[in-house]
């Protein structure tokens, strides 16, 4: 190549170089024009692809938040069996009737009433007086709270001991002084 230009005289080189300088401006004025042509279509493609993009994202973020949710929402659900369980097991040991006992004895209270007031009814009324002089209050509100009746309260240990202790020290005291 470098033969070429020297064979070619200055006029010539000029010329050439000239018009080598004038195609390579025609090339870029080209692409600029096919630059501002395409890019309308590249920026919408770019826009097309995306809103693919973020579909995509966003149906695999929702796939793990419902995954995430369902796996929450099974340990709430053991968490909140754990408390109740631990709350029956406090209130039983406490002796707090469940609903279930308060059910069964409504329904025993209801049958009983039930035949109290067929027997009231073939015996003409006596049933009620002779319930009614052997109900006592105490007895009462124990059965309507579902308790036994209190007992009479006993004697402190150490106040039982002083009076089985005393006549065993009365006789107890000559024997030792004589």
């Amino acid at each position: 190549m470098v033969k070429k230009f020297k064979a070619l005289s200055e006029n010539q080189l000029a010329q050439t170089v000239r018009e080598s300088a004038h195609q390579i401006w025609l090339a870029g004025l080209g692409a600029y024009s096919k630059a501002q042509e395409e890019g309308n279509k590249v920026f919408d493609a770019l826009v097309k692809e995306g809103e693919t993009i973020q579909k995509r994202t966003r149906k695999a973020a929702d796939e793990k938040m419902a995954v995430v949710a369902g796996k929450a929402a099974g340990t709430w659900d053991r968490l909140e069996q754990v408390f109740e369980d631990r709350v029956a097991r406090a209130l039983s040991s406490l002796g707090v009737p469940t609903k279930k006992d308060i059910d069964k004895l409504s329904k025993r209270v209801a049958e009983l009433t039930a035949v109290v007031q067929q027997l009231t009814e073939a015996q003409g009324g006596t049933v009620k007086k002779v319930a009614r002089s052997v109900a006592a209050p105490a007895t009462t509100k124990a059965v309507a709270t579902g308790t036994a009746p209190a007992k009479k309260p006993a004697p402190p240990k150490s106040a039982a001991v002083k009076k089985a202790a005393e006549p065993a020290d009365a006789a107890a005291g000559p024997a030792t002084a004589a």
